[in-house]
């Protein structure tokens, strides 16, 4: 096994903390094991809560590159694994035949023909330290595409079946994320470190708003995560995360509000709430003053 890449779960605190990514005990400590283990993490957690941004996060604090896997529904192995590329393997045969050169299946399938996809690509990754490898909202895909991972994530590997199985020199740092809107597999589960993301408490959501809202006063930011959490207690289909309690805040600066009442809050709720039924929810609770 290689030197881990951080002393301890403080020091990959400290290294988030430089990148304005502020990281709980809990989770520093689970990606501290994830990368001296050197095993993929699965980040579950509320949307809005900050699973994708601490994959970039990772990356950024270990100055690495950052390969994305976006997930969806009906996301094939060619999408995430390789692709060969048929229009250099049909030109090449066409040059061999005008040359009056053989071309067998060894030279067809050659590596060279091989066109990498996200898993792949973090596979041969010949950087100085491995890249950080984002599967983001697994629990898009379908059932069919976990197993395809299941390989890769347990051996760090990746079997062509023309060429063979390709495996990491370094294993990629693997991050999986996802939104619960399914159940993922036992089996994937069973291959990865663990972590819920939980939404923070207030003074996290001021010092997080600090550092990333620019021009906004002290009053403003603590008022502004009271208000947050207590829209969070509505019965609301989609509770705002912190990419909203962000979004909102800088609505706030630009629209110049230095102050929280109803009548400058209630043109901004479309940065919070994202339907119909819930713009309806926080609207009322705000006329009624229960969130103010």
């Amino acid at each position: 096994m290689t030197s881990p890449l951080f002393s301890s779960a403080d020091d990959v605190a400290r290294h988030l903390d430089a990148v304005d990514y502020l990281a709980d005990e809990g989770l520093a400590t689970a990606l501290f094991l994830a990368t001296s283990l050197q095993m993929p993490i699965l980040l579950e957690g509320e949307p809005g809560v900050g699973k994708t941004s601490a994959a970039t996060a990772l990356a950024t604090a270990l100055d690495t590159d950052l390969i994305r896997l976006q997930c969806y529904e009906g996301l094939a192995a060619h999408d995430a694994l390789y692709e060969w590329n048929y229009q250099r393997q049909l030109l090449a045969i066409k040059m061999s035949e005008s040359r009056g050169q053989d071309f067998s299946d060894a030279d067809l399938y050659a590596p060279e023909f091989l066109s990498e996809r996200p898993l792949l690509a973090a596979i041969r990754h010949r950087g100085a330290r491995p890249p950080v490898l984002l599967i983001d909202e697994i629990d898009r895909a379908d059932d069919e595409f976990e197993a395809l991972l299941f390989e890769f994530l347990g051996e760090g590997a990746v079997t062509v079946p023309e060429l063979g199985t390709i495996r990491a020199q370094r294993r990629p740092l693997v991050v999986l994320t996802s939104n619960r809107s399914r159940e993922l597999h036992e089996a994937l589960r069973r291959r990865c470190l663990y972590h819920w993301i939980v939404y923070p408490g207030a003074a996290q959501v001021v010092a997080i708003l600090r550092r990333t809202v620019s021009g906004a006063s002290a009053p403003l930011l603590e008022d502004a995560s009271v208000f947050v959490g207590r829209v969070r207690e509505l019965d609301l289909d989609k509770p705002p995360g912190i990419a909203e309690a962000i979004d909102w805040v800088s609505a706030l600066i630009t629209l110049g509000v230095t102050e929280l009442v109803a009548t400058t809050v209630a043109p901004t709720l479309g940065t919070l709430v994202k339907t119909p039924d819930d713009h309806e929810t926080l609207l009322a609770a705000l006329e009624h003053g229960s969130v103010l």
